[in-house]
């Protein structure tokens, strides 16, 4: 996984992706850092205060590693040349001469990819290169990975931030598609793509952003369109698994996604249909918690696909209490390090799943913010070695319109949570994905 200082590894010769101009325009094959561009029209003192909290917020933020001033270390073609090198340096088709390409493919891999874009506007080489998704072929192989958390707050805009850089990127407007826009959807982060799930009129629908191109296309429907789906992804890869047909039926159907083909493969069924639930990966093997079957009873049990048996394991109890009383919302859950959490919003809590004996433990409560609507509203997520939750302003702070990004890294110890980032937007998450390359 990439570490929060690889900025040490920057290649020297790429000094246009200094941390000096942080606001990058990805038009121009680089990223915006949205962060503060727009506030919300307030009266004077509601501002003030606002001014104040803002102010009071961004000395707790955690204080990321600026970028080197590579300037010092910046070599010319000149000095690379002293072998009597004749080769044309100013070929905009070529890669850095003197490295060569494998050498300068290795440099870019320990680059962090929040320079991708700086890097695409170079020549053409680099920007095949990055578009290709080769780059991140490699990274994959070689176990390189970066996690941008990605979540949208009003119907067709989305958010991303790089906690490793500590940037905020800013990502297309969703296009407006019929009645898209206002239908209740599903998202998931696989490979380089964001797969966002909802309904235009009476059929289910697609879109698809790739980082690859920062651009918003149709994808492929599955061979069983659902909505309120178990899901997660590992890689390229992605599983989905029961949630509701059109007709609002449990569906017990699961389907793998390949995001390198964009094809969908029909795998063997669950032992039960159910909907409103949640997937994991965990221990090489997937996992379907929750949710509630066609008569709408919750169901308490888990299940367990075995890939090397290709089939499923009834887990009896391992959901309990997890959609809460009433089923209200899909289980909040997360692997970290192979370790299963879930947020228990009813009690405000934070639990770990104990393998060996399938019961819950509570590790202490969540971070403290304004009541969620049922379970919906907030975000739960693994984001590399950190599970963050993501939710609107602290309940001492209902004057703020904004989201909070708060983290903690699992160990022994009660969860102490930390205020990783903040932003001026809407309070309620509708969808959340993080993704991994």
């Amino acid at each position: 996984m990439l570490e929060d200082n690889n900025s040490d590894m920057l290649p020297v010769v790429l000094k246009n992706a200094s941390e000096e101009g942080r606001n990058w325009d990805y038009a121009d094959y680089s990223f915006l850092n949205s962060s503060g561009n727009k506030k919300r029209p307030l009266d004077e003192e509601s501002e003030k205060d606002e001014e104040e909290d803002d102010e009071s917020l961004r000395k707790k933020l955690p204080q990321h590693p600026d970028t080197p001033d590579i300037e010092e270390v910046q070599h010319t073609p000149h000095n690379f040349n002293h072998h009597g090198n004749d080769m044309d340096y100013n070929d905009p088709s070529t890669f850095i001469n003197p490295l060569g390409k494998d050498l300068t493919v290795s440099c870019l891999l320990c680059l962090s990819r929040s320079y991708y874009g700086t890097v695409a506007s170079i020549n053409t080489s680099f920007r095949s290169l990055i578009q290709s998704g080769q780059l991140y072929q490699l990274r994959r192989q070689e176990e390189i990975t970066e996690y941008w958390i990605y979540f949208s707050c009003t119907p067709i805009e989305w958010e991303a931030y790089d906690p490793y850089r500590g940037l905020w990127i800013h990502v297309p407007r969703m296009p407006p598609t019929g009645s898209f826009m206002c239908s209740d959807k599903e998202s998931l982060a696989v490979g380089t793509d964001l797969l966002v799930f909802g309904k235009e009129f009476s059929s289910h629908i697609v879109m698809r952003y790739s980082i690859l191109t920062n651009s918003w296309s149709r994808g492929v429907v599955m061979n069983s369109p659902r909505c309120l789906f178990a899901s997660a992804s590992l890689g390229e890869k992605a599983i989905v698994a029961g949630g509701s047909d059109a007709m609002g039926k449990p569906l017990d159907s699961v389907e793998l996604y390949n995001s390198e083909t964009q094809t969908w493969q029909t795998l063997p069924s669950m032992t039960r249909a159910r909907s409103m639930c949640s997937g994991a990966f965990m221990d090489g093997k997937f996992y379907v918690l929750g949710g509630m079957d066609q008569n709408k009873k919750v169901l308490t049990c888990g299940e367990e696909y075995d890939f090397e048996r290709h089939s499923w394991r009834e887990i009896p109890e391992m959901s309990n209490g997890l959609n809460g009383a009433s089923g209200a919302a899909p289980p909040l859950v997360a692997v970290v390090n192979n370790e299963l959490y879930a947020g228990h919003c009813a009690d405000n809590e934070l639990r770990k799943y104990i393998k060996g004996d399938n019961r819950w433990v509570t590790l202490g409560q969540l971070p403290e913010r304004s009541t969620s609507l049922n379970g919906w509203g907030l975000a739960f997520r693994a984001c590399g070695e950190r599970l963050v939750v993501i939710g609107g302003p602290r309940v001492d702070r209902p004057h703020i319109g904004g989201i909070q990004l708060n983290y903690w890294i699992p160990n022994e110890r009660p969860p102490e949570w930390n205020l990783l980032a903040w932003k001026q937007s809407g309070s309620f998450v509708y969808n959340c994905a993080v993704m991994g390359c």
